[in-house]
Formats: C-alpha cells, structure tokens, sequence
C-alpha cells in the first residue's frame, strides 16, 4: 500500500503534464520520493552525448525554475513567494525542467523523517503558453477539474478563497481505491498560475496544511514587477525584428519569455525549452528588436511578454520561429 500511496500522491504530477503531451496519454510519474534508483550505466568509449532541449537565461535575472528551500523556507525571487515549510519538511529530489507548454515542477516537498502521512507539489503554469483553452487559475482549475481520468474523482468544487491575503482558486479530488485526497489551489502571478497541492490519506491534516499556507508572503498586485502582456510581440508596439539565422534545424517548439525595457530594447531572455544553438540564434535575433516605450498610466514601464519560436505541439508552425525548423 505504502508504494501505491507514493505513486499515486503525485498522480497530479502526471495531470498537469497533460498539456505539454496534447493528449490525455499516460505517462511514468517521475515524481516518487522512494530511496530506489537506477542502475549507472556505463557510456561506451568513442560516444559523445549531446544535451537536448533545455531552460536557459541570458542573465542573472530570477526565474520561475531558481527557486529554493533554504533553512527550512521555500523562496522564489521570480514569484516574490517566500514559504515556510512545515516542521519536519524539505525538499528530496528537484523538479524536472520546464515543459515547452510552460510547465513547471517548482518544489517537491514532504515530511523530510519518519513515515510520510502528506506531500506538496508546487507548480506553475506560464498562461502565454498553455495548451488547455484558459486565461486565468480560475479556468485552469475548472479544466484540471473536467480533466480528472477516471479512477479518480472531484471532491469539492472549484471556488474562490483567500490566502495569504491574496485570491486563490481551490478544489479536491480523491481516489476512492487508494484513499488518497488532493487539494488544490492556485493562484495568479506574473502571468503564471502558481499552484500547491497537498495529497494525504488525512482530509483533516490537509485542512490545517492549507490553514499554514497563510504564513506564505506573496507579492500585492505584482508590485515592482514589470507588466505582463501576452502577444505584446504581435502588436503595433514592434518598430523592428530580426528573426534567428540557424545552423542546425529542429523540429521542437521553443517558447522564449523576454523583459522590454522602459527604452523598447529587450533586457532580458528566459528559454523555458531550446537547444544550445537555437538559443544563441534566438538571442542574438530578439537583442535587435524595438518595441515603442509602453505607457502604462502616463509611465513608461517594463513588459513581460512570451514568443513561441518553431512549431507548437499541436505541430503548428508559427510565425515568430519558422525558420526554427
């Protein structure tokens, strides 16, 4: 039972990769915090391996995949979240990289001793890149809701509550088979769905967890953060682009995020999901481009604002990267 509770704690993890695969297909979760491991498996001499697509920036910038749990806190500087764990808990194992749909796995967190009665997920959904039909947490809750498989079923219905002072969408469902509860909240950040979900065979544990969630410090209205506008790169607001010159040629989507200055010029450039090449190739066409200063109640001020290069993974090309493949 105890291998059951384990995997099926982190049957979210699975749920919330759905989007990136495009289709409700069954995946291995990955996200089991059991001690097995996987045998080393020696490289043949004469072999070269080649890292594949992976996150990147083009600086120190915070982003969403930095995050940390430091003396017993998680903090992430992107979100402006900071969140003390409760007693006892830590991280094991860190999430994998970004999805090219814009999903992450953030922290993995449980009872770092004795026998683990609860778990935490916390992951994000980048909205400029989502494959499901929503805008908000709100709407990506309902649709994580309408999109459980079978053998589990919804709890609660999705409604709106507070935390930390700061709106948050929440649900639950549960596995009558395993006996296991999911809670889930979410809430809205950076153009980002920030979510925790809890998962315990104990729906009063998972009560007084979602209580200690209040501890957490948010950011008030995304203050200090530049303004997030999707598709700002498909308006009038671009004076000049330059698309990428590529060497190789790939076939894989590859959803860029950038950081326009009060001057128009791109700052800053997160790959959520790229090989080595094509981010140089993309860098050095996005550090060309011009927007027009944006004005934002009589202030110029910074934009945030996603680019899909190549092909989405509906194999769909679009226009910002055809010549990614």
């Amino acid at each position: 039972m105890r291998g059951c509770y384990r995997v099926l704690s982190f049957f979210f993890l699975l749920l919330i990769w759905i989007n990136a695969a495009g289709a409700q297909n069954s995946r291995a979760s990955g996200g089991d915090f059991s001690k097995a491991t996987q045998p080393l498996t020696k490289v043949p001499s004469g072999v070269i391996l080649v890292k594949g697509a992976w996150s990147a920036s083009s600086d120190s910038t915070a982003v969403p995949e930095r995050g940390l749990v430091s003396g017993g806190v998680y903090k992430n500087e992107y979100f402006g979240l900071s969140y003390p764990l409760p007693n006892g808990w830590g991280e094991e194992f860190e999430g994998p990289p970004p999805s090219d749909s814009g999903r992450y796995v953030l922290a993995q967190l449980q009872a770092a001793t004795g026998a683990t009665r609860a778990q935490l997920l916390v992951s994000a959904q980048d909205m400029f890149f989502s494959n499901a039909p929503v805008d908000n947490a709100f709407q990506l809750a309902s649709y994580e809701k309408d999109n459980l498989q079978p053998d589990y079923k919804a709890e609660l219905p999705v409604t709106q509550t507070k935390i930390a002072g700061e709106p948050f969408s929440f649900f639950a469902y549960w596995s009558p088979v395993a006996q296991l509860h999911w809670y889930v909240l979410g809430t809205e950040i950076r153009c980002h769905t920030l979510e925790f979900v809890f998962t315990s065979h104990d729906t009063k544990l998972l009560q007084s967890l979602v209580l200690q969630l209040n501890k957490m410090s948010l950011p008030a209205a995304a203050t200090g953060f530049p303004v997030c506008i999707k598709d700002y790169a498909e308006t009038r607001q671009l004076i000049r682009r330059v698309d990428p010159i590529f060497t190789e040629h790939w076939f894989n989507p590859v959803p860029v995020r950038i950081i326009i200055d009060a001057h128009g010029m791109v700052k800053h450039i997160h790959f959520l999901s790229a090989f080595p090449d094509q981010q140089k190739a993309i860098t050095d066409a996005l550090k060309q481009w011009k927007f027009k200063p944006y004005l934002d109640r009589g202030k110029v001020v910074e934009v945030e604002t996603g680019v899909m290069f190549g092909r989405t993974t509906s194999g769909r090309s679009v226009r910002a990267g055809a010549a990614v493949d």
